[in-house]
């Protein structure tokens, strides 16, 4: 997947700002709401290019996507970054945010807590080395110290790999640290969301790393808007996002974020 947008920071100094993104401040939509209810969203704005901050503005392709959306459901909206683990306690509540845009995978695990959009963009996790390493595929990472972000299916999916208990298994709040952990030594690799790796490779080149693809073990996953358990959200923005999708605008933002055609057929055709 090659990204074309530039992150707006890049090395080290871009990545201890995301690192603190969560007390970032909200992103504001315009456009009035059909029936006079307002949708608060939280996110977690440390995941370049999908989404990330750039000085006080929440900025990425979910970003623009979710913007899409509730234009065509003529809904007011805001989003706000909370981190990821407020995100998750806070949508699961359903109080201060009614929903979660963040790259949020969805998992049969996840869907026992919350409620999900349709499917909006098809991913896979991907492991950053550096270049020289003898990582080839997952299965290498046994015995390796592997740096993934928390309560993500990263985390879930090097469980099952190394030992949900394995001390070489470095869990941290978020890839921006994780991704630091890697460059500061204290990892063989980093597995995360392929788009966040390969964005975060291209805008480090000095740093001499390379992504590995193991469709083998690290399969095709689904993001999906997160909501709290029987939210009316779901009824209202499941038939604006297949519009958004059906309409040629999805097309066109991701075209813009990653430089290529999406497989929108898969994506209506996943669950």
């Amino acid at each position: 997947m090659g990204i074309r947008k530039k992150w707006a920071m890049s090395g080290m100094v871009a990545l201890l700002v995301l690192a603190i993104a969560g007390c970032g401040s909200g992103n504001d939509a315009k456009g009035g709401s059909a029936d006079g209810k307002s949708l608060k969203i939280a996110t977690d704005a440390s995941y370049a290019p999908m989404e990330y901050m750039d000085t006080d503005t929440i900025k990425g392709f979910d970003i623009d996507f979710i913007k899409a959306v509730m234009e065509e459901a003529g809904i007011d909206y805001t989003v706000t970054s909370t981190g990821w683990d407020t995100m998750l306690t806070s949508v699961k509540q359903g109080t201060e945010y009614q929903a979660g845009v963040s790259s949020v995978s969805i998992t049969d695990e996840r869907k026992e807590t919350y409620d999900y959009s349709i499917p909006y963009f098809e991913s896979t996790n991907m492991i950053m080395v550096k270049e020289g390493s003898d990582i080839k595929s997952a299965l290498d990472l046994k015995g390796k110290k592997v740096a993934v972000q928390a309560a993500t299916t990263a985390d879930e999916l090097m469980s099952g790999i190394m030992g949900i208990d394995n001390g070489n298994l470095k869990r941290f709040d978020s890839n921006a640290v994780a991704l630091m952990e890697l460059n500061g030594g204290g990892a063989d690799a980093v597995v995360a969301d392929i788009a966040i790796v390969n964005e975060y490779i291209k805008n480090n080149p000095k740093e001499k790393l390379t992504g590995i693809i193991d469709k083998e073990n690290f399969g095709s996953e689904y993001y999906g808007i997160l909501y709290p358990k029987g939210s009316e959200w779901k009824a209202k923005l499941d038939p604006a996002i297949k519009k958004v999708i059906e309409n040629g605008k999805y097309a066109e933002i991701y075209k813009e974020w990653f430089g290529e055609e999406p497989d929108t057929a898969a994506l209506m055709n996943a669950k």
